[in-house]
């Protein structure tokens, strides 16, 4: 009887724990660039030699799932992509993280830099934005 009676508050409790458990909704974080003046946010064809800045504004998308990273990185003439910035994120930079990338284009004319921002959070989860800017 008491073997009984044991599993019967064994069993009770797991049922317990297992429907207390929340549930993830699995979203992807929340990325986007940012717009209206001094900004690039769309391809775009700038002179060699320009000075521009591309703004992102990236949040969590779930209250429990913080942003942990950002990377941003580049491909010229569909190459092979390399990391041009990355920052882990934490404290209040894993709610909400805003960054403004600063850089010039290159002189040769045609060339095609492909930038790539990617944000993190703590499941493991990405989701990213990117652009074009053609050296004219």
């Amino acid at each position: 009887m008491k073997k009984l009676l044991f599993g019967a508050f064994v069993f009770l409790g797991c049922a317990l724990f297992l429907s207390s458990c929340e549930k993830d909704g699995g979203k992807l974080p929340n990325i986007e660039f940012k717009t209206g003046s001094g900004y690039v946010s769309a391809n775009d064809t700038l002179l060699g030699g320009t000075s521009f800045t591309i703004g992102i504004s990236a949040s969590k998308a779930e209250d429990r799932d913080v942003l942990k990273s950002f990377n941003i990185s580049r491909s010229v003439n569909g190459g092979a992509a390399a990391t041009v910035y990355s920052q882990s994120l934490s404290g209040s930079n894993g709610d909400n993280y805003t960054y403004d990338f600063n850089t010039v284009t290159d002189t040769t004319s045609g060339l095609s830099a492909k930038y790539t921002f990617t944000v993190t959070n703590r499941d493991g989860l990405t989701n990213q934005v990117s652009l074009t800017v053609v050296s004219e």
